[in-house]
């Protein structure tokens, strides 16, 4: 992160944010507690590619943009940094080594912990919603993505070099 910026990187980073304004703003099933889609792709990908930080980059700016440009409720700081630290988590875990085991660990901290408890605890202060009632109506949200964001995970790993020798050249 300490060298300049490339263009090819600044490229890249720009489509993997657009996309993944893409996939959360118009491809997602969203309610006012709940949240289903793949947006969660484009910062895995930059997360396998190039790392947490940029990981964490797409995720924030995705959510901030489109959050700017197409609001489907108000804007709240909170979701901007979930989903910057769930870009770090994903970058952590998977920058390097792409096992099973890690991406599971990765997915279940992403959804358990940043997206169930404190997405949670966030819509909970936006809209008064009691804390306990809301994770019971969630849990099953992060259960079942947990399960499709390991498939796809795995899936992306197998495609992944093929895309990224394109890309290289």
């Amino acid at each position: 992160m300490n060298k300049k910026l490339s263009t090819k990187t600044m490229v890249i980073l720009a489509m993997l944010t657009a996309a993944e304004i893409v996939l959360n703003r118009f491809l997602s099933i969203n309610t006012w507690n709940m949240k289903i889609g793949f947006s969660f792709v484009p910062v895995v990908i930059a997360a396998i590619l190039m790392g947490p930080v940029y990981a964490a980059i797409v995720g924030a700016l995705g959510d901030f943009i489109g959050a700017m440009l197409f609001p489907i409720g108000q804007y709240f700081p909170g979701f901007t940094l979930t989903a910057a630290l769930m870009g770090l988590v994903w970058g952590f875990f998977l920058r390097e080594k792409q096992t099973i085991s890690r991406i599971v660990l990765a997915t279940v901290i992403n959804q358990f912990i940043l997206g169930l408890i404190v997405n949670s605890y966030w819509i909970s202060m936006l809209y008064g919603t009691p804390y306990v009632a809301l994770l019971g109506t969630r849990v099953i949200q992060s259960a079942v993505l947990t399960v499709v964001q390991v498939v796809v995970i795995q899936i992306l790993v197998k495609v992944l070099p093929r895309i990224s020798k394109e890309i290289e050249q």
